[in-house]
């Protein structure tokens, strides 16, 4: 991980961007199994626990890359 990020709060910003990205696609997904036509066709991925999980993990990566940034 040295050879990728100099600092580590460049770790964790890309992991919280990466997090924050699954998060607002699992929003998508979720609004597009919403508003389906065929009612039948009901899907099986549980995007609401998807996107709290992913967001958690954004806000918490976020925060650390700002606490550690703000300290260098």
């Amino acid at each position: 991980m040295e050879d990728w990020f100099p600092h580590i709060w460049q770790f964790h910003f890309t992991a919280g961007a990466l997090a924050l990205a699954i998060a607002m696609t699992s929003v998508w997904a979720d609004r597009r199994r919403l508003r389906r036509v065929n009612l039948d066709a009901v899907g099986f991925m549980p995007w609401t626990v998807i996107y709290m999980v992913t967001f958690l993990a954004a806000c918490v990566f976020l925060g650390l890359a700002a606490r550690e940034w703000f300290a260098a």
